[in-house]
């Protein structure tokens, strides 16, 4: 059985997983796992969600939506408030909630699905269940505009249509600009005033085909910070990468390395010559899902 049939069998089974539980699964380091996962939602067998746990999404098969509200108890306070409004009422009109609800509807994607609608020269936007049917919420958006026999004068977009389609031009772009990467990317030529360490840290990008777009020296010969791109089989994927010359990684370390990736909302690897505390150890299998650590 191929990789990726392997995967969407897992899935069948378990309902929406996370790249660390493929990865697993599949006995493959979770960059491999994450290539995978994303090659079969760009080919429209997998979703990916918004919704994050441990600062990851969670990639399932359609006609699985129902099963992403047991993930609900990552969202904050606000988002669960709007979640279980909208869950109740089924259709919510936007211009009626207060502030906070308004936000968290927009934050909440998987769940609420926005409806443009057109009634007497005016334009509304309703929230729809991600469950309820289209022709469920016609009914009920008539009821709240309170139209009985007379048509509804409305043009209802579904935001999934729409975000498909920006989707397709956001890959087609990111597509070109590899391609353009690809072929400007020179090879890494050490020169005499580099540190040391920052010329074991570029032998092994270029030992693995590793693309360097920025660069930070934080402490010379001793931290460094990256933004670099590694290659895939559905194309080059971006990541924060941390260096750091120590002999022993700590708990400490990860953490900072991982608010940071999370602040450039790009996956972590941290590099090192040195090896991973029992503490690190234990956060790496629990608590940062979305960081790789490798050993130079």
């Amino acid at each position: 059985m191929e990789t990726r049939d392997k995967i969407i069998e897992i899935v069948k089974v378990k309902g929406p997983v996370l790249p660390v539980q493929i990865s697993k699964e599949i006995g493959s380091n979770i960059l491999m796992a994450s290539a995978h996962l994303a090659e079969l939602t760009a080919s429209g067998n997998l979703k990916i969600s918004t919704i994050k746990v441990g600062g990851s999404p969670l990639y399932y098969l359609p006609g699985q939506e129902s099963m992403l509200q047991k993930f609900t108890g990552n969202m904050n306070d606000k988002e669960k408030k709007a979640f279980d409004l909208l869950q109740q009422s089924r259709i919510l009109r936007d211009s009626e909630q207060e502030p906070v609800i308004r936000v968290a509807l927009r934050e909440i994607k998987d769940f609420a699905i926005p409806l443009n609608v057109n009634y007497n020269n005016n334009r509304e936007v309703f929230w729809k269940w991600y469950l309820t049917s289209n022709n469920e919420a016609e009914q009920l958006i008539k009821s709240k505009l309170d139209i009985l026999e007379k048509p509804i004068e409305k043009k209802i977009e579904e935001k999934a249509q729409q975000e498909i389609k920006q989707q397709k031009i956001e890959e087609k772009t990111v597509e070109q600009s590899q391609q353009l990467k690809q072929k400007t990317t020179r090879k890494y030529k050490p020169r005499e005033k580099e540190d040391n360490f920052l010329k074991d840290i570029m032998k092994f990008f270029e030992k693995n085909k590793i693309n360097v777009v920025s660069s930070e020296v934080i402490k010379k010969n001793s931290e460094i910070d990256f933004i670099v791109e590694i290659p895939s089989v559905v194309g080059n994927l971006q990541y924060y990468c941390k260096a750091r010359n120590k002999r022993r990684i700590s708990d400490s370390d990860l953490s900072q390395a991982y608010v940071k990736g999370q602040l450039k909302r790009l996956p972590v690897i941290v590099l090192s010559p040195g090896e991973l505390s029992t503490k690190a150890l234990d956060m790496m299998g629990k608590e940062l899902s979305n960081l790789t650590f490798k050993k130079i």
